[in-house]
Formats: C-alpha cells, structure tokens, sequence
C-alpha cells in the first residue's frame, strides 16, 4: 500500500517543490495539500494520511497547532509528523531534542529520503495499544513552549512621523540598509527600523514569514518579488512588488538558494 502524504505549507513553491521530490517515491502518494493550519487540519481528518508534513508557520496557526488539535480528535493511529522550517534553528533544537522529525528548507531529497525511512518504520511496526495521546499532547505543548521566543515576532518596529508603528511582516516589500540603519520599505515608503535592530535579527526572526537574504544588506520578502532576471557576474536583479518597482540584487553566490526557495 502506497504512503498517503498530506502536505501543508502556505507558500505554493515550497508545496509544489515537496510534492516534486516525494514523487519520485513510488510508494508515496500526495492525498492533499493544504495552504493554512485550518486546511491542513481539515485535509489529515478527511484523508487519514500516514504522514503529514507540516510548515512551522502558516496562517491561522503552526504546525504543532495543528498537530495539537488533531491529537485532540482522538485518532486510533494519527499521522506520522514531519516539520518543515526555513531559518527557525532554535525550534529545530527542539524537534531534535524531543525525538520528532523535521526538513530544513529547502528541502534536500537525500534529507527526505531519511525522513521517509523513518515513516516506513513506524508504519510497518506492529499497531499494539492505542497511543498515549496525553503523552504526545504533552510534548506538542513543551514544543510550543519551546517556539514561543522565535515565534513572538509578528511586528517589525519603525519610525514614522515621529511616532513608533509596527509594521506586519506581509507590509514590508523588502529591508536594506542605508547609512548604517535598516531601512523598511513597504509598497509606498522607506522607513527607518527602531532601535538597534541589525539584519541578522532580522533574517532569523522573519525567516518563517517568506524572507530570503539576496545580499549582505538586503532581506527581500519573497511574496512581493515581482520579477526578476540573470545580470552580470552570475548575479541576478529581481524586481519588487512597490510604487517605485524597486531592483534588489541577488549575489552570485545566493542565486541558487533563491530559485530553490522560489521552486525554480
């Protein structure tokens, strides 16, 4: 019997992408995919799948909330769990720690190929004693708990006006720097960060809402990327999705990781 997989992420290259390279499994089957934590849940309870790989940020909630309330319907046998996270190295600490799987993004088929090893194990051992659903909750909770200082940063802080706003990470088309300041610009300004802010905090804390570093002093949100093309030296110019039609550039050596965040 194939492997039914479903897979949950809300960016549609990263889900594309997966469902690419866990094709060329033949005993794994992609039931559904599912772009938030409310589809997904939806999507494990309607096809039972054997595995479910989950993004640690989407909206409507994680993955581990998603996890959490599947484990709170009481499935005879529930999925086998896989994480998927970009730049969050503090929560996979704690996936390691805590024995539970996840893919760093991008995902290597090397790297799916173990995970996948591991799901066929635990499929193919006996069923047994139905599981310690109380157990599993617990360590849902430890895990989130775990989370929480990667996960606290919903708003990016600036100076407008002479007042402080707070910026969604979906508001921000792309952060540079200028004159030793981080500069956010959104679709119709540029507006100066707040507070001794650098671009590596930055990197690591937006890194789950579709941020990638195109160079040494620009973070691009990839959602807002509108176009881009191959330039001079192997580096590439992308086009962003603002008033002005802002050009960012990718160097040379960031090219390749770009396309595999894209899916390219």
């Amino acid at each position: 019997m194939p492997i039914r997989a479903v897979i949950a992420d809300d960016e549609p290259p990263a889900r594309d992408e997966l469902a690419f390279l866990l094709s060329r499994f033949p005993d794994v089957e992609v039931a559904a995919q599912a772009a938030s934590a409310r589809e997904a849940v939806a999507a494990i309870r309607e096809f039972a799948p054997d595995v479910a790989f989950l993004d640690i940020e989407m909206p409507g909630g994680s993955g581990l909330d998603v996890v959490a309330e599947v484990l709170a319907d009481g499935p005879p046998r529930p999925p086998q769990f896989v994480f998927a996270t970009a730049f969050d190295h503090y929560a996979i600490r704690a996936f390691e720690a805590n024995a539970v799987d996840y893919l760093l993004k991008p995902v290597e088929e090397q790297r799916l190929a173990k995970s996948l090893a591991r799901v066929r194990g635990a499929l193919a051992a006996p069923h047994g004693p139905a599981p310690d659903r109380a157990a599993m909750g617990g360590e849902v909770l430890r895990l989130l708990e775990a989370m929480a200082p990667a996960r606290g940063l919903t708003r990016v802080a600036v100076e407008q006006g002479g007042r402080i706003a707070l910026l969604r990470p979906e508001e921000i088309v792309f952060l540079g720097t200028e004159e030793r300041r981080v500069m956010a610009h959104t679709a119709r300004a540029a507006l100066p960060c707040h507070g001794p802010v650098t671009m590596e905090i930055l990197e690591e804390r937006l890194g789950a809402h579709c941020f990638f570093r195109a160079n040494r002093g620009t973070l691009v949100n990839l959602a807002r990327v509108r176009g881009f093309s191959p330039w001079f030296n192997g580096k590439y110019a992308c086009t962003m999705d603002d008033a002005a039609g802002s050009e960012v550039t990718v160097s040379r050596g960031r090219v390749a990781a770009f396309k595999e965040r894209l899916g390219l």
